[in-house]
């Protein structure tokens, strides 16, 4: 049953990270809850996917706590809240006074954590993937948001100009969407500008004030600023969003080095000073004016193209408009629209660029079917949800910088779909806009020329265009090995055929050792009795001769020999700890005599326990055994309270 207590799931995910004081901020997307800690191995995978209402845990550069949508944003204040700060804030430091009560998953994890250093190599490329990633993640709800209500008002604004609609009240009604919409995009620089800087270490504030920058507030047509590499006057957002980014990515640089020159006496007002004079003045004079020199260059080459025409013109321009967005070079195409609907009553340019948002589409449809059952992507999939209506009204950030971007190579592929679009188009010919809109479904109104049908054959080509591309060629090969391990996991770690994992299964777990059974409520220890761990039973042995409940593989023993995890030949995940808080025994009183990776029957002996010396050092000799992947099986059922022998069966396992 899900939890809906979210201060206690807050507190129960800081607890099984190593607490409050290992944890440097939290922030939150869509289903995740995002903790930057500082010492990873603290923290305890398996207890933390066993809390209530968490529905898994990502490692990544961040942990990633999934809970879901509707619930995330509520957790993560929560957890704020109880520390006294904001999200995304540096918690304040604090004395860890936590004991190192590590357990076995620790062990596990930091195994793992090894093996990923040792074989994944650092990918230049896919770090600036993942950092793009970070900055618009957190963005998704408010541009999801106000992507749909530039959708509803750019379908009205295009019937009004169509004269499908008319009256004051429908042009009030649209202004009014367009002013809720413009509170995000009309700014998306500064906001892009403030999680930049959360991403490379920069002051946020900072951040935003240089994406304010490029807006080039207090420039009027009577006082330009012009642009040194051509003299012509600079556009306000030149440059884009990536534009942005690298400004703000210079920050971070130019702040670090200040904050270690510069006196701490002085560190408030010297650094911030003159971090924004330097970035400030290199993104009016360097990063805007190249941004215009790129774009004379694009205008001449669209001018080249458009000469070219047909299918050749279509499929090139529908593959440039997504790169030309991103770099804020595509309101240097507005000027070319206007002169030719002045000049042939509508242009045909706008309908082929709109391919670009058909291909975007297609690519975020492919890999919402790709992935749709996938557990580590559940992130993914909800963003196209969210972004793919947007998408269809015709706005496509959210799908850019939430879902194909982040991954490369499906960004290319969405651009590819564009152009193939943008080539149906510049077949058929003729099709143009009567006035300059948003693409996608939305700009139907405003086609001119009773071709609509053709217009709509070239989104279909779009969308399938960019289906094909991605779901075949731009899907990364991590991702598509990761999904493969996640189907055929199960199977591969029995060694048996992936078909086998469809047959249901009763696995009987017999008891490790003689004593007397109790339920696993009435164990001592909070992480064990609330089930944070998995379901299961716990014994008070009478002897300390310890034997496997189970057939299966020796998963992991800890260094201190108080814990051993096994893995059964249905993938059952077995956890028997011996004692409770005996990792601080350091191994003494317990005698190993199994090792990871041995195979073993249910009844061989797995350690000897000295209870003698377990209780002279104060505690308790208590053995919880606990199925840590319960909720992988349709049942888990324990035996009364009993006493039990070596063999009895104690826990039955249904698949």
């Amino acid at each position: 049953m899900v939890n809906e207590n979210y201060d206690q799931m807050g507190q129960d995910i800081f607890k099984n990270v190593g607490g409050e004081e290992n944890v440097d901020k939290v922030i939150h997307c869509m289903t995740r809850v995002r903790l930057t800690l500082k010492d990873e191995d603290k923290a305890d995978i398996e207890k933390l996917k066993a809390i209530p209402g968490v529905l898994g845990v990502v490692e990544d550069e961040t942990l990633q706590v999934v809970v879901g949508p509707g619930k995330v944003n509520k957790v993560a204040q929560s957890m704020v809240d109880s520390v006294g700060v904001k999200l995304g804030e540096t918690f304040p430091q604090a004395q860890n006074t936590q004991p190192d009560n590590a357990n076995l998953q620790n062990q596990t994890n930091q195994n793992k954590a090894a093996a990923k250093q040792k074989y994944n190599k650092p990918n230049k490329f896919k770090s600036i993937l993942k950092s793009l990633a970070n900055i618009f993640v957190p963005m998704i709800p408010a541009l999801v948001g106000a992507g749909i209500v530039a959708g509803i008002a750019s379908i009205f604004q295009n019937l009004v100009t169509a004269g499908t609609l008319t009256g004051d009240n429908i042009t009030q009604f649209v202004t009014v969407l367009n002013v809720i919409k413009n509170g995000l995009f009309a700014y998306l620089a500064i906001y892009t500008g403030i999680n930049a800087a959360s991403e490379f270490g920069a002051t946020p504030a900072l951040g935003g004030t240089v994406g304010a920058v490029t807006l080039l507030s207090g420039v009027t047509p009577d006082t330009p600023i012009q642009n040194l590499f051509n003299g012509q006057d600079l556009a306000a957002g030149q440059g884009g969003i990536i534009g942005v980014i690298f400004a703000v990515w210079i920050l971070s640089l130019v702040e670090k080095r200040l904050h270690k020159w510069v006196p701490d006496a002085v560190d408030i007002i010297v650094t911030p000073t003159l971090s924004l004079l330097a970035i400030g003045l290199a993104t009016i004079y360097i990063i805007m004016p190249v941004a215009g020199v790129v774009s004379d260059g694009l205008l001449q080459f669209i001018n080249v193209v458009l000469n070219i025409g047909g299918p050749v013109a279509g499929f090139v321009l529908g593959a440039l408009f997504l790169p030309m967005v991103m770099l804020g070079l595509h309101q240097i195409l507005i000027p070319i629209h206007l002169e030719m609907i002045n000049q042939m009553g509508s242009t045909p340019l706008l309908p082929i660029l709109a391919m670009s948002g058909a291909g975007q589409v297609g690519a975020a449809f492919a890999l919402w079917l790709y992935f749709r059952h996938s557990k580590q992507q559940a992130e993914l999939v909800q963003n196209i949800k969210g972004a793919l209506p947007v998408g269809l009204l015709g706005v496509g950030e959210p799908l850019i910088y939430a879902v194909t971007l982040p991954l490369g190579r499906p960004f290319i592929t969405a651009c590819i779909g564009g152009g193939i679009g943008g080539a149906v188009i510049g077949m058929l010919g003729h099709v143009g806009a009567i006035a300059v809109g948003p693409s996608g479904w939305a700009l139907i109104p405003l086609i001119a020329n009773h071709k609509v049908v053709y217009y709509l054959i070239g989104l279909a080509a779009g969308y399938v265009g960019g289906f094909i591309c991605t779901y075949f060629f731009g899907i990364p090969k991590d991702m598509k090995k990761a999904a493969t391990e996640e189907v055929t996991a199960p199977a591969a770690t029995n060694e048996t055929p992936a078909v086998a994992e469809t047959k249901p299964f009763t696995t009987e777990l017999t008891a490790p050792v003689n004593g007397h059974l109790i339920a696993l409520a009435d164990v001592p220890d909070d992480v064990f009795s609330a089930g944070m761990m998995g379901e299961g039973v716990a014994i008070e042995p009478s002897d300390g001769h310890v034997v496997s409940p189970i057939a299966g593989t020796i998963q992991a023993v800890f260094p201190t020999k108080h814990a051993i995890g096994i893995i059964g030949d249905n993938n059952e995940e077995i956890l028997i700890h011996m004692g409770l808080d005996t990792v601080s025994l350091q191994g003494q009183g317990f005698e190993t005599l199994v090792e990871a990776g041995q195979t073993v029957k249910a009844g061989d002996p797995l350690t000897n326990m000295d209870l003698n010396v377990i209780k002279e050092a104060g505690y308790a000799t208590v053995i919880p055994i606990l199925v840590t992947n319960s909720a992988d099986f349709a049942s888990v059922t324990d035996v009364p309270a009993q006493d039990v022998q070596i063999g009895n069966t104690i826990i039955t396992i249904k698949s």
